[in-house]
């Protein structure tokens, strides 16, 4: 499967968002429905139309780039609690490492 991300596939990720958010033309269909009803500008409804896209692709840069973004907080790091584990194993950062040894043979 195509891995998405603001680098590849940024228009992908903007067009399955705008299936998942219809939502927010309920305006623009309003005033749609009130420029047959009673005459008002077309106009309206393409700015609504604007402003709902505006708003999503804004939305996608603001946490596209907040999740880019490194934690500052220093991970810990964790005994492992396997008794199949070799003695001296850690978790650092998600990987597991072994200590070195201490023999000088």
């Amino acid at each position: 499967m195509r891995r998405t991300s603001r680098k590849g596939g940024f228009l992908l990720c903007l067009l399955i968002n705008m299936l998942l958010n219809l939502d927010g033309l309920i305006p623009a269909i309003l005033l749609l429905i009130c420029h047959f009803a009673f005459g008002l500008p077309l106009w309206l409804t393409f700015v609504a139309i604007g402003l709902w896209l505006a708003g999503m692709i804004i939305y996608m840069l603001i946490f596209g780039w907040y999740y880019s973004q490194d934690s500052d907080l220093p991970q810990k790091s964790k005994q492992v609690n396997n008794p199949y584990a070799k003695k001296g194993t850690i978790i650092k950062n998600g990987v597991t490492v072994q200590k070195p040894d201490n023999d000088d043979k």
